[in-house]
């Protein structure tokens, strides 16, 4: 029998043993960080599910893009750079699953800790990581990248270094970062900021210099050549560093990709007819199913492919600026809502073969529900009841719309809102009480026919109202200053949303947002439930919180009637080259980044 006193002894001993390992089940290494709960692939995942491991390389994508470029710098607000670029040519520390809502896998980093409230993350570099230069990528460049673009970078980097208390090397290729904030998402942002290269700026401004300097990447692809304006080549580099990997594996098999730029869209779809371009996405269904008639289809050199996906609809449509007086008011702004016929101009322009938008999240899990907010999403909401638009809480559906042109029932009700703010018709020309005409500017990029034909559809019925709008079409690099200083009343508008929504929301719709220079608040959202349902979002620790807060956003939003919403499809539709092939299982985001090229190949027998 063992002396009593043992047994005190033995149970401090296992109490701090338990808490020693309950410490390190919150706080080890991992291959994988999840928003929630684990990451579906194991540490000995061998691909990604949508990937090919073994497809062969070689061959060459030819894509298009319309207007130009005057920069090869991904990470500067200045100038016009191709959007590809970022995600061929650079990588983070870690990189994403597309099949999965918001789980990231290492990279750069062949680990990733953090503690159990995600105040602190903490990546290790592969000893293998290269830039395409051959050098190594250090903990030094990493801490550099995060203070430069967190400083000096596009606006889309300041948000997230404003939440970094400090960042420190903290062992042999070892990096941390501590939030001075209570966030779940910072810690996967922070795997997802590109990494380039201290020595290549060492002693020059990263803000200055021409399209000539182009930053140092780790990716798979490298800018072979240019023409300013007109193309970018990228090679694959036969030397990349990451090629075996498992996130790597399969991907990254073209071994050229060439992006070709045209004046507009229809001149770019001619090109592809003719052979110039190999590869192109549709985003008209009515072309889709009209005008894929041409020879190549017909013989079968081009093949027409249609994507499933589950990611939210996003916002399409034309954004109205509130800074300006005359939209400030929802009233108004509803009332070029009921003046847009969506049933007529859906049927002119796409057949009628696009579903409209009904909200942000829409198709999706994190989309509003029809009628009045119920349970925790009311919860959220009933705070601000007082100072949200209507709708948010009662319930927001978009007008119906008519077949015919006429559309005389939602003009009713607009001229019934318009007169409630102060809006009167006088001699034909809607004035308000200082006798001031409401006069609306619509800016589109040069060679925008779709968006012309629709707003000039348009411009009939709100002449109707008395409304005057001018449709004035600018090049690409005034459309880009034009929408970076917000110098606009309406203008298409496109914003992708995720299955995973964070921070970004902020730059969307925060108010802290609205009135920076070149700011994503196109629409100059300041409303304090959004902002307070962004904070729930970012703070929630179940999915069922975060839905509710999702599900609540999208409610604010839509009551705020910022955008005049048009259409949405649930199958991406790409025409290419028969040679150039996708694996059959596809990702839940289908079509977007981190799919074509990305797991494509080309097929060497064809």
């Amino acid at each position: 029998m063992r002396p009593l006193f043992f047994r005190p002894f033995r149970l401090s001993i296992l109490l701090v043993a338990f808490v020693f390992l309950g410490v390190q089940g919150f706080a080890q290494p991992s291959h994988g960080i999840a928003m929630y709960g684990e990451p579906a692939l194991p540490p000995d995942f061998t691909a990604l599910p949508y990937a090919n491991p073994d497809a062969p390389t070689g061959g060459r994508l030819i894509e298009g893009n319309t207007g130009g470029f005057d920069s090869l710098n991904p990470f500067l607000r200045k100038g016009t750079v191709p959007w590809q670029l970022r995600f061929y040519a650079y990588e983070s520390l870690m990189a994403r699953n597309w099949d999965e809502p918001f789980t990231l896998y290492g990279l750069l980093a062949e680990s990733v800790e953090t503690g159990p409230d995600r105040t602190w993350v903490e990546f290790t570099l592969r000893d293998a990581a290269r830039f395409s230069d051959g050098s190594p990528v250090t903990a030094e460049d990493v801490i550099w990248s995060f203070e430069t673009l967190g400083t000096s970078g596009h606006p889309r980097y300041l948000g997230f270094w404003t939440r970094v208390e400090k960042i420190e090397q903290t062992g042999p290729g070892k990096v941390r970062l501590t939030f001075n904030e209570a966030n779940r998402e910072l810690a996967l942002i922070a795997g997802l900021r590109p990494i380039l290269n201290k020595a290549q700026w060492q002693g020059r401004d990263f803000t200055a210099g021409g399209i000539e300097d182009i930053p140092l990447g780790t990716g798979p692809y490298v800018v072979d050549r240019y023409e300013t304006g007109r193309l970018v080549v990228l090679r694959r580099n036969p030397d990349y560093w990451g090629a075996d990997l498992p996130i790597r594996r399969g991907t990254a098999n073209l071994d050229e990709i060439r992006i070709e730029f045209f004046g507009d869209e229809n001149v770019m779809f001619e090109a592809f007819k003719a052979g110039v371009l190999n590869f192109y996405r549709e985003p008209n269904a009515d072309r889709w199913a009209t005008q894929y008639d041409f020879r190549a289809v017909r013989s079968g050199e081009i093949v027409k492919s249609e994507i499933r996906h589950q990611r939210p609809s996003g916002m399409t449509g034309f954004v109205m600026n509130t800074r300006r007086p005359q939209l400030a008011d929802w009233r108004v702004r509803q009332a070029l809502i009921l003046a847009f016929n969506f049933p007529y101009i859906n049927e002119t322009i796409t057949g009628g073969r696009q579903p409209r938008i009904t909200s942000y999240f829409s198709n999706s899990e994190l989309g509003m529900r029809n009628g009045p907010a119920q349970g925790a999403v009311r919860d959220l909401l009933a705070p601000f009841a007082d100072a949200l638009p209507p709708g948010a809480l009662e319930g927001i559906t978009l007008p119906e719309g008519d077949p015919s042109p006429r559309n005389r029932g939602d003009l009713r009700r607009a001229v019934h809102l318009l007169a409630e703010a102060g809006w009167t018709v006088q001699n034909g020309v809607l004035r308000n009480a200082d006798g001031t005409a409401l006069r609306i500017e619509a800016v589109l990029r040069q060679g925008d026919k779709r968006m012309e034909s629709v707003l000039q559809i348009y411009s009939r019925a709100l002449e109707r109202l008395g409304i005057g709008l001018t449709i004035r079409s600018i090049d690409n690099a005034q459309f880009t200053e034009r929408e970076a200083n917000t110098d606009f009343d309406l203008m298409p508008f496109r914003r992708d949303l995720s299955l995973s929504p964070g921070n970004e929301q902020r730059l969307y719709w925060g108010s802290d947002n609205a009135d920076i220079a070149g700011t994503r608040n196109l629409m100059g959202v300041k409303i304090p439930a959004v902002d307070a349902m962004i904070d729930a979002l970012l703070t929630a620790k179940t999915p069922e919180r975060f839905n509710a807060a999702a599900r609540a956003l999208d409610r604010a939003l839509m009551a705020g009637r910022f955008v005049i919403p048009t259409w949405t499809t649930l199958t991406d539709r790409v025409a290419h080259a028969k040679n150039l092939r996708f694996p059959e299982k596809t990702p839940i985001y289908g079509d977007r980044i981190g799919w074509m090229p990305d797991v494509w190949w080309s097929e060497p027998n064809e």
